[in-house]
């Protein structure tokens, strides 16, 4: 499998949306099933100074997706009628009850790369800043029903470092980015019970 991985890497961009992970990924399932959207998986990088980070994310989230720059809800829970997004923060500090809760099924997972020259200190680090941007992007997340999970590795192949304080930006960036591309990216999809979940272009 690992011979197989490496035969079909390209410089390409990856694949987004409803492919691996991200097939069977929803978000917004506070309120149950039929009430949330469609996941997926998304990617983004940056570059500064000659150093890249990467982030790759599938998003299977029990909260709702935001835009990191607005803040906006883009995918989530919806209203009783599944015509608009809710809000599942302002719901639940409004006093709304979210649905009995599956353990196992709701997670958010990733990998955050760069070719800067980092130590495995270094490298754990950046995975907890990565943390920043899913709280940027995720609400509610890290909630005790997600398995949240973030991994780093570093290549060296630009041959330097820019400094923690960089890296860890650009790390909780991209990850926000990412994750927000996720359903953006993802299209509708109905299931062979019948349990419809639109995608974010459908409710934008």
């Amino acid at each position: 499998r690992r011979l197989a991985a490496c035969a079909a890497a390209s410089r390409d961009a990856p694949a987004e949306g409803n492919v691996g992970a991200g097939a069977g990924a929803a978000v917004g399932k506070v309120f149950g099933m039929h009430r949330a959207m469609k996941g997926g998986v998304g990617s983004a990088s940056i570059t500064v100074n000659g150093v890249t980070v990467g982030a790759l994310i599938a998003c299977n989230a029990l909260g709702d997706v935001l835009d990191p720059d607005t803040a906006r809800v883009i995918a989530g829970a919806r209203t009783e009628d599944g015509q608009h997004l809710l809000d599942t923060r302002r719901a639940l500090l409004q006093g709304a009850l979210p649905q009995p809760l599956l353990a196992g099924t709701n997670t958010t997972i990733g990998v955050v790369a760069t070719d800067a020259s980092i130590t495995k200190v270094q490298a754990h680090r950046l995975a907890v800043a990565a943390h920043d941007g899913l709280a940027r992007s995720i609400n509610p997340v890290h909630t005790m029903s997600d398995g949240d999970t973030l991994f780093t590795l570093g290549t060296g192949l630009a041959g330097k470092n820019p400094g923690m304080l960089v890296l860890a930006t650009l790390a909780a960036e991209v990850t926000a980015i990412a994750t927000a591309r996720a359903v953006r990216a993802a299209q509708a999809l109905t299931t062979g019970d019948g349990l419809h979940l639109p995608c974010a272009a459908d409710l934008a």
